[in-house]
């Protein structure tokens, strides 16, 4: 559904661009022509990823030694980048999470998360937004967030705590810099098992078992369907798409959301007889 050129003469840098979505993301773009740098602590996963990618997709992917925590070195890896071509597409993908019971943490967890996802995101953001400003360039930003940046979940707080305040940033931002020529938006993916993360957050078949059933199409994302709305979000055939968060769900958080939706469970025989006591009132 793609033309081979979409994302030609683009170049995209992607945080956490080495594993799970961000490599999905990052090897759609590339199929679609763009330029990709992926970005994250870990040297040997960036490596093997552009190695693997240099056969199909020769001098197109590149690689930088990241800790998105740090705005000193956000800002050196950036000039690097900068040296070598300017960037027109910022994806915010890096991001930490685990469950745990809100009252046994500490500060310094909520800070390992919120280091990442929300300090980390605006520090990229901004420094890159400050540069496009300056050149007197569009570009265009999109983060990965989640359905409670939108709603809040238990369990999650400072996953939740940050991404809300992602979400907040690019609405605010998308009006501030839209006359800039820089759009910003937002996907809140459902659940999309990557290697690592999935075991973490779901700890057995049970709770699995309970996920699924709350998503109406009854199974999980494929890797594909996030990438390909990635790849549409960050084109120009999206052009007009600012402020905006996508989700790609399933119908999850809808199927949340309402008051009587777990009337979902009702058997045949159960809405039967809930329609014969109907008739008979």
């Amino acid at each position: 559904m793609f033309r081979s050129d979409l994302l030609k003469d683009k170049r995209v840098l992607i945080t956490g661009g080495g594993t799970g979505l961000g490599h999905s993301m990052a090897s759609r773009f590339l199929s679609l022509g763009a330029d990709v740098v992926i970005a994250s602590r870990r040297e040997e996963v960036l490596k093997d990823a552009c190695a693997a990618w240099e056969q199909d997709f020769p001098g197109q992917s590149h690689w930088q030694q990241l800790d998105i925590r740090d705005p000193e070195m956000v800002t050196a890896v950036l000039d690097r980048v900068w040296q070598e071509r300017p960037l027109d597409i910022l994806v915010n993908n890096a991001a930490g999470n685990f469950l745990a019971q809100s009252e046994t943490l500490s500060h310094r967890a909520f800070d390992a998360v919120l280091g990442i996802v929300l300090h980390g995101s605006t520090y990229m953001t901004l420094d890159v937004g400050k540069r496009w400003i300056a050149e007197g360039r569009g570009g265009c930003v999109l983060s990965i967030l989640t359905a409670y940046a939108w709603t809040g979940s238990a369990y999650v707080v400072p996953s939740a705590v940050g991404k809300a305040g992602v979400l907040a940033l690019t609405r605010s931002l998308a009006v501030e810099w839209g006359s800039k020529g820089i759009r910003l938006n937002a996907i809140a993916p459902g659940p999309f098992p990557t290697e690592g993360a999935w075991e973490r957050l779901i700890p057995n078949e049970r709770l699995e078992k309970a996920w699924l059933d709350k998503i109406p199409l009854g199974r999980v994302g494929r890797h594909e369907e996030l990438a390909d709305l990635a790849s549409f979000m960050v084109s120009d055939q999206a052009g007009y798409m600012n402020g905006e968060l996508v989700h790609l769900d399933g119908g999850e958080w809808l199927g949340g959301a309402g008051q009587f939706n777990i009337m979902r469970d009702l058997s045949p025989e159960e809405w039967a007889a809930m329609t014969a006591r109907g008739r008979g009132k």
